[in-house]
């Protein structure tokens, strides 16, 4: 994980203004996860800057927020003035939280950038209650469109660690896969399709 560390340790500081051009489809995000936090015991693992956790935070009761990366998290930290936000730097895939301890899981745009995500699913159901909820959204980048398509390029040519490129119905069966149960699930309209996805435990 280390040379994926290395690249978000780098853009850091340009992470907020790359997503500035999808800010219409993050305010629907927060519309969609708000209810589901309300007065809820939240951890967000893959923060990165934090842009969720703060704009959720005022539903949630507390919201334990994580990354990899120590630089994100230093960005993370600038201007956080809510006693009920705490950012951490942890490894998704070996979090230091006791099983069950949180309402809900929110990894937003991480599953596909990383090399085993059904690695850190298996983590997330660890540290989940039983009637927790998980919200997993990620962008479904075989759905591309041409400039989306020629943007994801020259992403990677830059470094950016894209590991999985799903449709949005195979991203949903990986989770059913890995089982989860998704209750609910919406495709937002970005510079990449977006996939917001709600989860339950699935009853085995």
């Amino acid at each position: 994980m280390r040379e994926h560390k290395n690249f978000w340790d780098r853009n850091a500081g340009r992470y907020d203004c790359f997503m500035r051009k999808d800010r219409a489809v993050y305010e629907k995000m927060y519309e969609l996860i708000c209810p589901v936090v309300k007065d809820k015991t939240v951890l967000e693992v893959a923060t990165g800057t934090g842009l969720i956790a703060k704009h959720i935070v005022k539903s949630a009761a507390h919201i334990e927020a994580t990354d990899a990366s120590p630089e994100m998290i230093t960005e993370a930290k600038r201007g956080n003035y809510s006693a009920k936000l705490h950012f951490s730097v942890q490894d998704m895939f070996s979090l230091p939280y006791a099983s069950k301890s949180f309402d809900v899981v929110i990894v937003s745009n991480a599953l596909h950038i990383v090399p085993q995500p059904e690695k850190s699913l298996r983590e997330i159901k660890r540290v989940l209650k039983d009637d927790g909820v998980l919200i997993a959204s990620t962008f479904t980048h075989a759905e591309n469109s041409f400039p989306g398509k020629v943007k994801a390029f020259f992403m990677n040519l830059a470094g950016f660690p894209l590991h999985s490129k799903w449709t949005s119905e195979e991203y949903l069966k990986f989770l059913q896969q890995n089982d989860w149960t998704v209750r609910k699930s919406v495709v937002l309209k970005a510079s990449f399709p977006l996939t917001y996805t709600e989860c339950v435990k699935s009853e085995v």
